[in-house]
């Protein structure tokens, strides 16, 4: 965060922000109460010797005791009620049952429940019928689907680096695909943390933990011929640092890369002794072999080294010395940069080329010449020695030349082509060459200062510090016991995504900038409960599901705008525009067309030809064919300079940073989109189709049917009547309009048959446009 930003933020906190409450207040508008009776389990911040609320333990806190049991259906409830009485408010009622149904298989899963759902949800007596829908949901494949998108956001996931080349990044997906199983699995948000920042460094180590480390695989990289490789690992590293910084403990730590936090009780020192942490570690890029084709992989190896090694070995000697002629030469000009500039732009060309070469890994070749070759793997050897043969620099030519290197390089080339390889997933590993970690002077990289150690902030729980502190103790330190953040971080932002807003409002600072939180107490007792569950997301997502809160109706009461214009209470549900991808996804499931397809690579869906076009060497965007173009938003390939143009319309998040929480914005171009976009009108036809196929009576019938295919409920008596109008007036003009029917349908001929189909169509594209349909509420 600039020095500049601080201070507007500053000033709208203690300028602007009490002028705005003091307008509405004298208004006539009135803001709720914090006053509550300061016992345990009430509802007022606690507050520590010169310490912010958010730094202090978490309380045990008791569950109120309340008279109207019948409107508690768990402790979360009771939390809410207090708070509702002492405002002299009362909670709304609870919703329909279709629309609890479809809002609860939109918040889980992410996809519309189908008309058969509904049916069974409707006509099933059992008083925990709504329970066991949940509990299905949240066993159901599609919930990873649906919470991973969240966490994408978190770490800024994207298919390609960023910055002006903007290079493509083919085993992204890898991270993906393990962050949707994993999610499926439950897998304990304690070692979800532990995993995705050192699942490397644990014990004998599994392909799927590391894995789990390409979360910080997800930062900018920068392979432009002339890039300053040092420049570009510190910007990643410094990603790195606030994305933890942000994600577990909710504070905005980059405002102190270069100056003491101007607000909170961080030093610049404390800063940097968290990138030390990140500063140790490399990219690298290793064998995850995909279902079946670790066995051919095997069985190939052996023949596959004999021939290397009989290639090689007629001129071993002569080559091995020519390599680290070459291997000096570089290192010379890492020592010694801006003195030779051919030698500079080839050790440059290392670092940069070489991801291209194994997939992602952007400084793995300049690690490996700078180890010692004693020290070096085969592979790394192996790899290294190729990429010689390939980019010699100049070296020796006449001896390159003599030696036919140019042939051997061929040859290689070849027996490696033709060999089975095990895909490969982006990963990290401590660093093969340990760096001192310095204090960057007013920020740059350059300006080195004192040398720090890798530490924690000091306003927080100390960390049993190792003789060897690294990224696992960090991770350790994120999820202990101790550590008041982490847990109510987390509980926020899942509460965040179940009711519009989070008990802390600012799910991205919990900082003396951030907003106070609307119910305290409630707020430590899910993070005390979150641990207690072992930390199970699905468990704590299962618990505020089921509660009354939750299911109550969104439909607004006037006698709640003077006290609550903004929910802060939730004497009601919040009426919610879906997430971007979530958008298309409706629309797709209800026309029959989603590809319900787990995992796998990017996709490209439909849009636009000049939208790929504003990003710089990406011009091809290919659509995929087949059920690939009609996967969910969430395999939708994102290219960094130039992202998919219909999720950027309904708000998705820039990739080039971490975002805690999405913006809903209303607008004329989103309403544009639903209605000519590719996707949404090709959706309109498939589900006229659908509807045509389902072998209805009459035009009543269809017209119910759409209704419940697209809102989970029946039409009413005048939206019946408005549709069957519609319906007749797009007849009585297609009818009239064969040009219009070919247009519409993408037919040579206007058949009868086809101006139904037509009509119909134009009833379709007007459900996909309503507003309910693009609301959870």
């Amino acid at each position: 965060m600039s020095y500049r930003t601080e201070s507007m933020t500053a000033c709208y906190n203690w300028v602007i922000s009490p002028l705005i409450t003091l307008v509405l207040l004298t208004a006539g508008a009135s803001q709720p109460s914090e006053s509550m009776a300061a016992n345990n389990d009430a509802d007022t911040l606690i507050t520590g010797q010169s310490q912010h609320w958010s730094f202090q333990p978490i309380r045990q806190v008791t569950v109120p005791s309340l008279a109207q049991v019948a409107t508690i259906h768990n402790p979360i409830d009771a939390f809410i009620l207090r708070r509702l009485t002492t405002e002299g408010l009362q909670p709304s009622a609870r919703a329909r049952r279709t629309t609890l149904i479809r809002r609860v298989y939109l918040d889980l899963i992410g996809l519309p429940p189908s008309p058969a759902n509904v049916h069974e949800f409707l006509n099933d007596p059992r008083p925990d019928a709504y329970d066991r829908v949940v509990n299905r949901l949240l066993a159901s494949p599609h919930y990873g689907e649906r919470w991973a998108r969240p966490w994408m956001d978190l770490c800024h996931y994207a298919d390609t680096d960023g910055y002006l080349t903007d290079q493509l990044r083919p085993i992204a997906w890898r991270y993906r695909a393990w962050l949707v199983d994993t999610l499926n699995q439950d897998l304990p948000f304690d070692q979800f943390t532990i995993q995705q920042i050192a699942g490397d460094l644990l014990p004998n180590a599994t392909t799927a933990q590391r894995m789990a480390t390409g979360f910080l695989r997800q930062t900018l990289s920068n392979r432009e011929g002339g890039a300053d490789l040092e420049e570009f690992r510190v910007k990643q590293t410094v990603d790195r640092t606030e994305m933890v910084g942000t994600i577990w403990l909710g504070l905005t730590v980059g405002c102190a890369r270069c100056h003491d936090h101007k607000f909170e009780e961080i030093t610049q020192r404390e800063f940097y002794q968290l990138y030390a942490y990140f500063n140790n570690a490399d990219e690298i890029n290793f064998d995850a072999p995909l279902k079946g084709e670790m066995e051919p992989y095997l069985a190939a190896k052996p023949d596959y080294d004999r021939k290397r090694r009989e290639l090689i070995r007629p001129i071993e000697k002569e080559l091995y010395d020519l390599l680290r002629q070459w291997e000096l030469r570089l290192l010379e000009a890492y020592h010694n940069p801006a003195k030779d500039a051919h030698w500079d732009r080839q050790f440059e060309v290392l670092g940069l080329i070489w991801g291209g070469n194994l997939g992602e890994g952007q400084l793995e070749g300049v690690e490996i010449v700078k180890l010692d070759p004693a020290r070096r793997t085969q592979q790394q050897q192996d790899v290294l020695l190729d990429y010689f043969l390939s980019h010699d620099g100049g070296i020796d030519s006449e001896r390159f030349a003599m030696l036919k290197l140019g042939d051997l390089r061929d040859q290689l080339k070849k027996l490696a082509n033709d060999m089975p390889k095990p895909s490969r997933a982006p990963s990290m590993q401590a660093a093969v060459n340990p760096r001192k970690t310095y204090i960057h002077v007013r920020g740059q990289f350059r300006s080195q200062g004192d040398t720090v150690e890798p530490n924690t902030l000091d306003s927080l729980p100390k960390l049993d510090s190792p003789t060897r502190p690294s990224r696992l103790t960090l991770a350790h330190w994120l999820t202990s016991a101790e550590n008041p953040l982490t847990a109510r971080v987390t509980v926020n932002r899942w509460w965040q995504e179940l009711f519009g807003r989070g008990i802390v409002l600012t799910s991205e600072d919990f900082g003396k900038q951030g907003e106070t939180p609307t119910h305290p107490a409630l707020l430590d007792w899910l993070a005390t409960k979150f641990i207690q569950l072992d930390w199970s997301r699905k468990s704590l997502h299962r618990l505020i599901a089921t509660s009354a809160t939750y299911q109550q109706s969104s439909r607004p009461r006037p006698e709640l705008f003077a006290v609550d214009p903004d929910n802060r209470l939730l004497a009601r549900q919040s009426s919610l525009r879906v997430p971007a991808e979530t958008v298309r996804d409706l629309a797709l499931t209800v026309s029959g067309q989603l590809s319900r397809n787990l995992g796998g690579p990017s996709v490209y869906p439909p849009q636009p030809a000049r939208v790929t076009m504003e990003a710089f060497g990406i011009n091809d965007w290919k659509v995929s064919e087949g059920d690939d173009a009609y996967r969910r938003g969430l395999y939708t390939f994102i290219i960094r300079t130039a992202p998919f143009a219909q999720a950027a319309v309904f708000d998705a998040p820039n990739p080039g940073g971490s975002c805690t929480r999405r913006e809903r914005s209303n607008t004329s171009l989103q309403a544009l989109t639903l209605l000519n976009d590719e996707v949404f009108y090709s959706a309109a036809k498939a589900l006229a189709v659908r509807l045509f196929q389902a072998h209805l009576k009459n035009d009543e019938d269809r017209i119910h049917r759409a209704f419940k295919i697209c809102l989970s409920r029946s039409p009413t008596a005048d939206e019946l009547h408005r549709a069957l109008q519609h319906l007749h007036k797009n007849r009585q003009l297609l009818a009239n309009d064969s040009d219009a029917v070919k247009i519409i349908l993408e037919r040579e001929d206007a058949d009868r048959e086809s101006v139904e189909l037509a009509a119909w169509t134009g009833l379709g594209s007007v459900l996909l446009n309503l507003h309910e349909f693009i609301t959870r509420d």
